[in-house]
């Protein structure tokens, strides 16, 4: 782990256990150095990463400031739960651009087509019965959750269902490209799944993709499996794109001046 790392993972800490509020001040410069047992080139180098990720704001002068509390104590959570320093600065970054722009969030889409074909192409060939057992499980999470409403488990045994399939493929590469974006691809179905199910789109057809997906590698048919992930995905982009298109036509709409002449209705 680079030095830089390890420092910014001791200041979250010392946010979390000074209980330093949104707005605070950091102790001054010299006084980090001393209690970090750090250099100064690198206590500045970690104190920009959390700068750029909106966690903390240096200003000139006058020092270092928490500049979101509440992110600061789930970044710290995430690092002690396992996730990289390097992922979850990834995840911080993009996470704005992905809410925010149907782009970013159809390049993830491309990502998974091209990652995902080949990992339920490797699966279908080389998973045991205890890879086709996990697989199935997140298949019936999926949907057991989904039965209840819960979207937020729902989207976990989705991410985690494709996760299962990429262990199949008993590919190291694969798999560890598959676990370094996990967070982001978790990210990415919550608002696919969000706008889908929200909206009534597709549900029963996504159920019935994913079940393909499911017994073609279960009967280690490596082109079927790879076809059913890459028409799932498709299908996904295509439905959240229409949704996209729908609510941008109705926020054009809203910013219609109102017409003077339309009648007035008083109760």
């Amino acid at each position: 782990m680079r030095v830089a790392s390890q420092i910014v993972e001791k200041l979250l800490n010392l946010i979390q256990m000074q209980d330093l509020e949104t707005g605070e001040r950091l102790p001054a410069e010299r006084q980090l150095c001393e209690l970090l047992a750090v250099s100064r080139p690198s206590l500045r180098e970690a104190i920009q990463q959390l700068n750029s990720i909106g966690v903390t704001e240096s200003r000139t002068g006058a020092g270092t400031f928490v500049k979101d509390k509440r992110k600061a104590l789930q970044l710290n959570a995430s690092l002690t739960s396992g996730t990289s320093l390097s992922d979850q600065l990834l995840i911080e970054t993009l996470t704005p651009l992905l809410d925010a722009d149907p782009l970013y969030r159809l390049d993830v889409q491309e990502a998974r087509v091209v990652l995902e074909g080949g990992t339920a192409w490797y699966a279908a060939q080389r998973a045991t019965d205890e890879d086709i057992r996990k697989i199935r499980y997140y298949y019936d999470e999926l949907a057991a959750r989904q039965a209840d409403g819960d979207t937020a488990q729902a989207a976990a045994a989705d991410a985690n269902f494709h996760l299962a399939i990429a262990e199949a493929s008993h590919n190291v590469v694969l798999l560890q490209m598959m676990k370094n974006v996990f967070h982001l691809l978790q990210h990415n179905v919550v608002l696919a799944r969000r706008k889908i199910y929200t909206k009534n789109y597709g549900f029963d057809t996504l159920h019935a993709q994913h079940l393909a997906v499911l017994e073609a590698i279960s009967r280690h048919y490596p082109e079927a499996a790879k076809a059913a992930v890459c028409e799932h995905i498709d299908f996904v982009v295509q439905q959240v794109g229409q949704i996209d298109a729908f609510e941008a036509r109705l926020q054009r709409a809203s910013r219609l001046p109102v017409d003077p002449f339309l009648p007035i209705h008083s109760e």
